[in-house]
């Protein structure tokens, strides 16, 4: 190449595009046999784009750019490839070796595989043979799940199937915000968040002991598997049991965690997970593994003996593939980096293939006396006070409710107050309150109102 050929093409968000329209007419200049093909020398330079970030904290390569760019491009542009081909193509015409293919109503050319590879490989075979290994097994794009090809029917190329960019990326760089996932039956999980503090968490001081630990590992993991050396010696990931009664704070918990640490909890939705036919158990919960497995998000599974409890003995060939979903289970949950939270409301419940395997289980125990006195007092509105032929320190002493119970209590007692035009918290309502919780759990209690 002479050197007068060459040229400096700096690369921001609006020529990122430019980018990948030279690097496709390039490689059809060079096998449709045309001169004058200019040689690029590319600098990328920072810009406050989400896109131009994104591909900065990366550091992706010239050709991840190019394939990153294809799979964003049909979102963009329905024109943008046909308009390249039509270029050398004017005619039309069929040209097998640039792949692509066309969506049910989308009439422009979706990128493939072996679009890609066409691009960047051309036609020689053994480096088209390289790119394969890199681009698709070693390169980020792919590890990260950021880009994946789409299942093709058996018998056809797996590079037949279409280049595709994760939903959430694609809204990232459209619209500069992120995309939260959805539940839905690719992801049978929701996001969970709370607007209260830890101050407002009563739990006894051991099990805020235990989570403090937690929170250890969230926030020095990395200094113990890369600094300390530890990564080879020990399995990603932490697990915990949190078992108790349900109101006791399990929930809550989980998503303090993740409000103070920065990262996103989702509850497992297990009745979208557990499926009556055989694998399809595995294949749900694999999509969400593999959804997680690079977000560092909390994945906490909420009433878990549904799936985690203990398993059976084989009677049938439901049993046996029923204890082998719990096998996969198991190894699925080992191999997670992240942190996973199981929550139980008996210990006994879980099989104890999984119990061995946690790095703690935490006891949240009924709130005592004690307790209970701070849960009333947190919850209740500071603006307006109770009628005085009752006190927090009465409502503690003679009813063993949960804090969930009691924040029922209060919203209970706090509408009937306004409905009835009260300027106090009455004694009756607060009573009438408690009377409710204990008929929701199936109990009698006589109450003097």
């Amino acid at each position: 190449m002479n050197e007068n050929n060459k040229m400096l093409e700096v690369v921001t968000e609006t020529s990122f595009y430019n980018y990948l329209a030279f690097r496709i007419r390039k490689r059809l200049k060079a096998d449709l046999n045309e001169d004058n093909i200019i040689d690029t020398e590319v600098e990328f330079q920072l810009d406050d784009s989400e896109l131009s970030q994104f591909i900065y904290k990366n550091q992706f390569s010239p050709d991840e750019i190019v394939l990153l760019m294809l799979a964003l491009v049909p979102h963009i542009s329905a024109n943008f490839i046909n308009d390249i081909l039509s270029e050398f193509i004017p005619h039309g015409g069929e040209f097998p070796e640039f792949g692509g293919v066309k969506g049910k109503n989308y009439r422009g050319v979706i990128p493939t595989g072996e679009t890609a590879l066409y691009i960047l490989g051309g036609k020689e075979i053994e480096y088209r043979n390289h790119l394969i290994d890199y681009l698709f097994y070693k390169s980020s794009l792919f590890k990260k799940r950021i880009l994946e090809l789409e299942s093709v029917p058996k018998g056809e190329p797996f590079l037949s199937g279409k280049l595709i960019l994760a939903e959430e990326y694609v809204h990232l760089f459209l619209t500069g915000k992120e995309l939260k996932p959805q539940l839905s039956q690719d992801f049978p999980a929701s996001l969970i968040t709370t607007d209260m503090e830890w101050g407002d968490l009563v739990l006894q001081e051991k099990t805020l002991n235990d989570v403090k630990e937690i929170e250890n590992w969230l926030a020095y993991k990395e200094v113990l598997m890369n600094d300390w050396g530890m990564g080879a010696k020990i399995k990603p990931g932490y697990r915990v049991l949190f078992c108790g009664a349900p109101g006791t704070g399990k929930t809550l918990t989980a998503s303090l965690l993740g409000k103070y640490t920065e990262r996103d909890v989702y509850r497992v939705d297990l009745s979208m997970v557990v499926s009556k036919y055989i694998g399809e158990t595995e294949k749900n919960l694999s999509k969400l593994f593999d959804k997680s497995i690079d977000q560092d998000w909390i994945l906490f599974f909420d009433e878990a003996d549904s799936i985690f409890g203990k398993r059976t003995s084989v009677r049938d060939a439901h049993d046996k593939y029923a204890n082998q979903e719990v096998s996969y289970l198991l190894q699925r949950i080992e191999a997670h980096p992240g942190l996973i939270i199981l929550a139980s409301n008996f210990k006994n419940n879980i099989d104890s293939a999984f119990t061995r395997r946690f790095h703690n289980i935490i006891e949240f125990e009924a709130p005592g006396y004690e307790e209970r006195i701070q849960l009333w007092r947190k919850n209740l509105p500071v603006n307006i006070e109770l009628e005085s032929s009752i006190t927090v320190e009465e409502l503690a002493k003679k009813y063993s409710i949960t804090g969930s119970n009691i924040v029922n209590v209060i919203q209970y007692a706090c509408l009937q107050t306004i409905a009835n035009n009260k300027n106090k918290i009455q004694r009756k309502y607060l009573l009438e309150g408690v009377k409710r919780e204990y008929s929701k759990e199936g109990k009698t209690i006589n109450i003097s109102m």
